[in-house]
C-alpha cells in the first residue's frame, strides 16, 4: 500500500472533502483518506457485476465471524442470538435512548464528547445529564468518579460511554471500566458503550469491552461496533449492537418501531470482506497512524506555541487546546479563515471543549504535514500582531 498517495476526494460526494471551498485542506470529519482494503473493493465489484439487488438478507457467515473475532481479540464470548446488525452506531446509541427508561428519564455522558450523541437524549425525549471529564496537568483526561456520582440524578436510567473516547483518545483501563461499571450496576443504570474505535488503538493499549468484565455487568450493556471506522467504510453503514441479556435485546428491538430499516446489502458484503480478509491493511494503517500522531505531537510542541495536546492513546483523531494562544476568535474559525484549514469546533463537543479543535490525521503525510505548516504561518501571524 503506498499510504503516502494522495487520492482526489473533490467530486465523489464526499462530506469532509465538498464542505469547504477547493482551497481548504479538510482535516475534521473522520474518516480516512486511504483507501479501503483491497479484498473489500473486491468483493463490492463481484456483488456489483452480478446486477441484482433485491432485499438483502444477513451473510451466515457475518455472524461467525463476529462471534470469532470478539473471543480473539478480546476473550469475550458472545452466543450468536446477541448480535445484532443495524445501519449505524449513531442509530444504535438513539435507539437505547428510546429503549430504556420513560419521557423526562436522565441519559448521561462525559463530556467532552462526540457530539451526535449529545443530541440522543432529546430525540428520545430524555434529559441530558453531563459531568466533565477531568484534565491532568500533561493534558490527559480522566474520570473524577465522586464527580460522575454526584452528577448522576435519581432519574438517570442510561449511560451512554464512549471508549475508545472521541475526541479525547484516551482507551480507559480494566480498574477505570471497573469503577464506572460499579457505580451502574449500584444504580441500576444501562450502559450503552460505543466502541466503534475499539481496533483503532496505538502501541501499548489495549482494549476492553465494558461488558467483557462479568455477567453482572454484561447483563446491562449494550455495545456498538463497527467495521467502518477501522477500515474506512462508514459510508457503507453496516454496524453492531451486542446485548446478551434477552430482555434488554427485546427492549432495544421493541425501539426500531418500523422507523430504522435494516444493513443494505452492499454494507454486509464490505462488513465481512472486511473482517475476513482486512487485518493484513489495519496493521499497515495502525503503523502510519502511529508516526503520524507522532509527528503531529511533534509539531504541536515545537511549532504552535499556545497549543498543546496529549497523544491520543486510540482513535485517528486529536484533541488540541488552543486557550493559551491568545487567538483572536475561536479556533475553528480563525484556522478555518486564516489558514485555510477545516478541522471540528470543540465547543460542539458539549461542556469543557471550549477553545478546543479536534484534528483527523488520518490522511497522506504530506497532506497532514502542508496543514500543520498553514496552521503555524496563521498562528505566528496573529501572535505578531497582538
Amino acid at each position: 500500500m503506498d499510504l503516502d498517495r494522495y487520492i482526489e476526494r473533490r467530486g465523489t460526494d464526499s462530506t469532509k472533502w465538498n464542505r469547504y471551498g477547493p482551497d481548504v485542506l479538510p482535516l475534521w470529519v473522520a474518516d480516512m483518506d486511504f483507501r479501503a482494503p483491497e479484498p473489500v473493493i473486491q468483493a463490492l465489484r463481484e456483488r456489483v457485476e452480478h446486477g441484482i439487488f433485491g432485499y438483502p438478507m444477513e451473510p451466515p457467515a457475518l455472524r461467525e465471524v463476529v462471534i470469532e473475532r470478539l473471543e480473539r481479540l478480546y476473550g469475550w464470548k458472545v452466543s450468536p442470538e446477541a448480535i445484532l446488525f443495524i445501519p449505524g452506531v449513531v442509530r444504535g446509541f438513539n435507539l437505547a435512548c428510546h429503549a430504556v427508561g420513560q419521557e423526562g428519564d436522565g441519559v448521561f455522558m462525559q463530556t467532552p464528547v462526540y457530539y451526535p450523541m449529545l443530541a440522543a437524549p432529546a430525540n428520545a425525549r430524555r434529559a441530558l445529564v453531563t459531568m466533565e471529564l477531568s484534565q491532568a496537568e500533561d493534558g490527559s483526561y480522566y474520570v473524577d468518579y465522586d464527580r460522575m456520582e454526584a452528577a448522576l440524578t435519581p432519574r438517570t436510567r442510561l449511560f451512554i460511554l464512549c471508549n475508545p473516547h472521541n475526541p479525547v483518545g484516551r482507551v480507559f483501563r480494566r480498574d477505570e471500566l471497573e469503577r464506572m461499571a460499579e457505580i451502574c450496576l449500584r444504580r441500576e443504570i444501562i450502559i450503552c458503550s460505543d466502541e466503534i474505535h475499539c481496533e483503532l488503538l496505538f502501541s501499548g493499549y489495549r482494549h476492553i469491552p465494558i461488558a467483557s468484565l462479568s455477567p453482572e455487568v454484561e447483563r446491562r450493556t449494550i455495545t456498538l461496533m463497527a467495521p467502518s471506522k477501522t477500515f474506512n467504510i462508514a459510508g457503507l453503514h453496516c454496524s453492531i449492537a451486542i446485548i446478551p441479556y434477552e430482555p434488554l435485546r427485546r427492549q432495544f428491538l421493541g425501539a426500531f418501531q418500523g422507523l430504522v430499516g435494516s444493513v443494505e446489502i452492499m454494507g454486509y458484503v464490505a462488513a465481512l470482506a472486511a473482517y475476513r480478509y482486512g487485518d493484513p491493511w489495519l496493521r499497515e494503517v495502525l503503523t502510519y497512524l502511529e508516526r503520524n500522531r507522532d509527528d503531529l505531537a511533534d509539531y504541536v510542541a515545537r511549532s504552535l506555541p499556545g497549543l498543546r495536546m496529549a497523544k491520543p492513546e486510540g482513535t485517528y483523531l486529536a484533541w488540541i487546546d488552543c486557550r493559551a494562544a491568545g487567538l483572536p476568535q475561536d479556533p475553528f474559525t480563525f484556522f478555518l479563515e486564516k489558514a485555510r484549514v477545516a478541522l471540528n469546533d470543540g465547543a460542539a463537543f458539549g461542556p469543557g471543549g471550549q477553545g478546543f479543535v479536534r484534528l483527523n490525521f488520518a490522511c497522506p503525510r504530506g497532506l497532514l504535514h502542508e496543514a500543520l505548516g498553514r496552521m503555524q504561518a496563521a498562528l505566528a501571524e496573529a501572535q505578531a500582531a497582538s
